[in-house]
């Protein structure tokens, strides 16, 4: 395993209504929908305990005492698992920002979404951050069609320059996971809520951060929608080898 990734903490951001899909499941926490015989959000900790880290920390606001319940029945020997709840809609960033206060130490810090997995290989974007100049990674993946999610600008080194808005074509997307030096944290804006991606990253970028994309090929489901939903299951299914164990 990586020392880089042994050493950081993944912050899932898992506190969001789910709007578009919350009348199929409205008891639940989007996050905590069930997947093939277990929430999406306990896959999504598999997968990043299968990368090396050791720590991580659940960002919970919707329905939050119903994803305590379940999380305090989750095990994985050796993890630490910390569930943390905002008491008001922080945005992406200022939950973020909220939850890596919950472990000072930490560092670097991954960020990613309770309601998405990226199944693909991951361990050269570790090895970026050997590079002390390199302030942080976006996780970039190629997509035949990217009107439902956001494209990455990058200049010709792979540094990203912008998110552009959503537009049909083929391109490399954001997964919606980042991993970003701690430092970082003293460059965000102070207001609330605060978006990871129109707050954040134009702020980093505006003072000279060197994020560097990493581009990598997988399979990627969001459940934000009741068709991506619906693909989910068979989803699982066909990745349940990378997994677990």
């Amino acid at each position: 395993m990586s020392s880089a990734s042994e050493r950081a903490c993944a912050v899932v951001l898992a506190g969001g209504i789910g709007s578009r899909i919350r009348h199929l499941y409205p008891e639940l926490p989007k996050p905590l929908i069930p997947v093939a015989g277990k929430p999406l959000l306990q896959w999504i900790c598999d997968f990043w305990i299968r990368q090396g880290v050791r720590q991580l920390v659940l960002s919970l606001g919707h329905l939050a005492p119903v994803a305590e319940r379940a999380i305090s029945q989750w095990n994985w020997p050796g993890i630490e698992v910390m569930p943390v709840r905002e008491e008001a809609p922080l945005g992406t960033g200022g939950a973020f920002r909220f939850a890596a206060a919950a472990v000072p130490l930490a560092d670097p810090l991954v960020v990613l979404n309770g309601d998405s997995l990226l199944v693909a290989p991951l361990d050269g974007m570790w090895r970026l951050l050997e590079n002390p100049e390199i302030d942080g990674v976006v996780i970039g993946v190629e997509a035949p069609d990217t009107s439902r999610f956001g494209r990455l600008q990058m200049d010709s080194n792979g540094f990203l320059k912008a998110f552009e808005e959503k537009q049909p074509g083929e391109g490399w997307i954001n997964a919606g996971i980042y991993i970003l030096r701690r430092r970082l944290l003293s460059l965000f804006p102070g207001h609330c809520p605060l978006s990871m991606e129109y707050d954040v990253f134009p702020a980093l970028l505006a003072s000279g951060c060197r994020l560097q994309v990493f581009r990598t090929h997988g399979d990627f489901i969001d459940i934000g929608t009741p068709e991506a939903l619906a693909q989910a299951e068979q989803f699982i299914r066909r990745h349940a080898g990378a997994l677990s164990e």
